[in-house]
Order: structure tokens, then C-alpha cells, then sequence
């Protein structure tokens, strides 16, 4: 596996498929491997970049905050590394955050972006679901918490008491050691300032069952991106993993179209 040491950071990624580059970015507690599905549909057309952030699968740094410009900066250290001039940028949650900083700060690295579940900076009431989350990993139940907020109805319709408790015991090993940080970064958004200078064409893909990111978030971010355009799913916050086909034949129409 590729990998690039950023200051105090060494970062791993995937590289897989041929084609114009694809960079997927991951949501909090998660790693790499959440972009599987995407990256088997997308790798017959794209060399597809998968990085973890620190916290997360194989990447390590030393242990400290984690910071939205740190994380966008390894990300460009990934497309550098991969001898990559400009590369689509899909992001879903603390990804989609990224993407967007990306985007914002260094414009000529991003052709087009899709951002999922990204919002522009974080309110009161979003701190407050953070904070419920550390306390919940604190407990050992955060797992148990996840389906809750991750899902939609078409989930829950066809879920049992005994599925949904077994898709509770996969995901607790799964969840990632540097959640914490990653939740702290979380806490910490705000784009608003960089939102204006995005110059890529942008799909703000929104989730209609999502309890962590509100319409009128999506609106913003829509009104504010220059070149932004909207589009839902009929998912919870978690769609890449509830409606993975649906989720990637909106990812790779929007980036085929017009290319």
C-alpha cells in the first residue's frame, strides 16, 4: 500500500483502477474501506485514491488534535504522492468537509467535487449531538447509537430486532481508535470563509432522512459554492453504506457528465 509522510503525519492509501483520478475521503470513525463499493464501480474509469485520516486503518501521526486544514493538506500530499495534477474529490461527512476545504483553498488540485452530507459550519445543536457522541464512546455504546443516526426508513423496513443487534456487533469492532479526534475536528467546522472561493462544479448531495445535517445547511452551502447544484437521496446520514448502488450511480453520473 502507497503511502506519504506529511510533518508528523504517514499516510495510507489505496490506489486502485486506471483512469482520471478520484479521490474519496471518509466520514468520522471510519477508514478507507468505506469506499469498497464505490471504488469496484468506479475503478473500470478512474484510478481511484483512498486515504485513511490519522485515527483511522493504517495512517498514523502523533496522537494530537486533529485540524480540517491538516487533513486537507494530506490529502493533497495523496495526489502528490500519486502523481496526480487534479483529481474529481468525493467526501462524505468530516470527508465532505475536506473536499470542500480542498476545493476552497487549493482550486487548481479539484475538477469536480461531490459532497456528501457536508455542512457549512457547525451550530449549537450539531456540537451538542458531538458531545453526546464522546460520551457515548466513553460508554462503550457509540456502536449502538450508529443505525440510529446513520439510517433512513428503507433501512428500518426491513431491519429485525436480531439484524439490526448483529449489524451493532460488526460495527463495534470496526469503529476506528481516533474517533475521538476525529469527533473533535467535527466540533470545529466552519467553511464559511473558503465557501465563496470553490471553482469546481459541485453536487451537494444531500440525504432526505439525515437527523445530523439540515436542509437549510445543504441550501447554504448550495447559495454559497459558486458552480453548486443539488441533489438527494432517500437515505439517512450513513447512505454510502444504506444505498451503496444508489449512492455510487449518483457519484459517477455527476462526475461523467460534461467530461
Amino acid at each position: 500500500m502507497p503511502k506519504v509522510t506529511l510533518e508528523d503525519a504517514v499516510v495510507h492509501y489505496d490506489r486502485t483502477g486506471d483512469g482520471p483520478a478520484l479521490l474519496l475521503l471518509h466520514g468520522t470513525a471510519a477508514s478507507r474501506e468505506q469506499w469498497a463499493h464505490l471504488t469496484e464501480r468506479a475503478k473500470r474509469r478512474n484510478t481511484v485514491l483512498a486515504p485513511d485520516f490519522p485515527g483511522s486503518g493504517l495512517t498514523v501521526d502523533d496522537g494530537g488534535p486533529i485540524t480540517i486544514e491538516a487533513l486537507a493538506a494530506q490529502a493533497e500530499a495523496v495526489l502528490d504522492h500519486a502523481g496526480v495534477d487534479q483529481a474529481h474529490v468525493v467526501g462524505h461527512s468530516l470527508g465532505a468537509v475536506v473536499a470542500a476545504h480542498l476545493a476552497g483553498t487549493r482550486a487548481d488540485r479539484v475538477r469536480k467535487a461531490v459532497l456528501h452530507a457536508a455542512w457549512p459550519a457547525t451550530d449549537t445543536r450539531q456540537d451538542a449531538e458531538f458531545r453526546y457522541w464522546l460520551d457515548l464512546l466513553e460508554t462503550g455504546t457509540f456502536a449502538r447509537m450508529l443505525p440510529l443516526m446513520a439510517f433512513g426508513p428503507r433501512y428500518w423496513e426491513q431491519a429485525t430486532a436480531e439484524s439490526n443487534e448483529q449489524l451493532v456487533k460488526t460495527l463495534e469492532p470496526a469503529i476506528q481508535p481516533g474517533t475521538a479526534r476525529q469527533i473533535e475536528a467535527d466540533r470545529a467546522v466552519d467553511l464559511r470563509p473558503i465557501l465563496g472561493k470553490i471553482a469546481a462544479r459541485v453536487l451537494v448531495l444531500g440525504s432526505a432522512h439525515d437527523r445530523l445535517i439540515t436542509a437549510e445547511q445543504q441550501q447554504e452551502l448550495v447559495a454559497t459554492i459558486p458552480d453548486a447544484r443539488a441533489a438527494e437521496i432517500d437515505a439517512g446520514h450513513g447512505a454510502p453504506a444504506e444505498l451503496p448502488d444508489e449512492f455510487a450511480r449518483l457519484v459517477l453520473d455527476f462526475l461523467s457528465a460534461g467530461t
